[in-house]
C-alpha cells in the first residue's frame, strides 16, 4: 500500500487513526475518559482583570441580547462594538445612519474586555442601566415575582426570561445580596431584562407591605410550606415570593408574606432550583387566574 511522501503514512493507517480518535471520542461523551483542558484559554482566564467599570456604565454582549437592547426605546446606548460577522447577523444598517458609535473590532478585542470565557458571539453593548422602575406602576399587573436575595445572575436571568414567557409584570428584588444589571444576568435573560421591569428595593418587608395594599396576595414559596400552592390562591393579584439558593425565605420576609405555600413533589427529590420552581408556580397561578 503506497504511502504519503509528506508523512509517511499509509492509508491504512490513516483509516484506523480515524478509528481510534473516534473512539477516544465516544468514550470522553460517555465520561469514561477526561477530556483534555485547553491551557491556552485556561491561562488567559487565570490572567485576565476585569476593567473596573463605572456605577452608569453596563456591557451587554451576545446576538439575542443585544438585539433586544437596540430594539428597547428605554436604553441609552454609548456605543456598540462588533465584528464584521456578528454585525452581519444583527442586520445592522449603514454604521452612519446610527445614532451611535459603531466600532469594528475582532473577537480578541472583546475577550479582552468580558474576559475569555464570555460568549460574547462578536457583540458587545456599552450602555447605560434602564431607568428605576417604582412599584405603584405595577397596580394593573396580575401576576409579579418577588426574590428575596437570590444571588446567582444566572438564576435571576433564568426566572426573568420565564417571567415574561408567563406575562409577569415585574421581578423584584432587593438591592443587597442581589445581581445588578450586568452582562451575565442579560445573557442568561435572552433578551428578557429588556421587556420586564427589574426592579431593585432596599427593604424587602416594606415592599411586601406595599404590595399587599396595591392589592396583591404574597405567597412565599417554602419546602416546609403548610399547604399546597394549588390550594393557596386567592383574589386577582398574586406575588409569588422565591427565597435564596441555599438559606430559603429569610424569617421577616416569612413573617410578612400573607401566605406560605409549598410545590409538592411525588419523587425523591423534594426540592428544586430556585429558577426551575419560579417557573412551575408562574404556570400554577396562571392557570388559577384564567379562571
Amino acid at each position: 500500500m503506497s504511502k504519503d511522501e509528506k508523512t509517511g503514512k499509509s492509508a491504512k493507517d490513516t483509516h484506523y487513526a480515524k478509528l481510534r480518535r473516534a473512539h477516544r471520542d465516544q468514550r470522553r461523551e460517555r465520561g469514561e475518559i477526561p477530556t483534555p483542558k485547553d491551557d491556552r484559554r485556561r491561562r488567559q482566564a487565570e490572567s485576565w482583570k476585569a476593567p473596573e467599570i463605572a456605577p452608569d456604565q453596563v456591557f451587554l454582549y451576545g446576538l439575542h441580547t443585544v438585539r433586544a437592547a437596540l430594539d428597547n426605546a428605554e436604553r441609552k446606548i454609548v456605543k456598540l462594538s462588533v465584528t464584521q460577522n456578528a454585525a452581519l447577523r444583527l442586520e445592522l444598517p449603514d454604521p452612519a445612519t446610527l445614532p451611535y458609535p459603531v466600532e469594528t473590532v475582532l473577537p480578541s478585542d472583546l475577550d479582552k474586555i468580558l474576559g475569555p470565557e464570555a460568549i460574547h458571539q462578536g457583540v458587545m453593548l456599552e450602555t447605560r442601566p434602564l431607568p428605576v422602575r417604582r412599584l405603584e406602576a405595577l397596580k394593573d399587573s396580575p401576576l409579579i415575582l418577588v426574590l428575596d436575595q437570590v444571588t446567582d445572575p444566572h438564576n435571576v436571568g433564568a426566572i426573568m426570561r420565564s417571567a415574561v414567557a408567563f406575562d409577569a409584570g415585574a421581578v423584584i428584588t432587593t438591592m443587597r445580596h442581589s445581581p445588578t444589571e450586568s452582562g451575565v444576568l442579560a445573557k442568561t435573560a435572552s433578551g428578557a431584562l429588556e421587556l420586564i421591569p427589574y426592579i431593585q428595593i432596599t427593604n424587602l418587608a416594606e415592599a411586601l407591605e406595599e404590595l399587599h395594599k396595591l392589592g396583591f396576595l404574597t405567597i412565599g414559596l417554602d419546602s416546609e410550606g403548610p399547604q399546597p400552592l394549588e390550594g393557596t390562591f386567592s383574589g386577582d393579584r398574586i406575588a409569588l415570593v422565591m427565597g435564596s439558593e441555599g438559606k430559603g425565605l429569610r424569617q421577616k420576609t416569612r413573617a410578612t408574606c400573607k401566605a406560605l405555600a409549598r410545590l409538592d413533589m411525588p419523587g425523591a427529590i423534594k426540592s428544586l432550583n430556585v429558577s426551575n420552581a419560579a417557573a412551575i408556580a408562574m404556570y400554577a397561578a396562571r392557570q388559577f387566574l384564567a379562571k
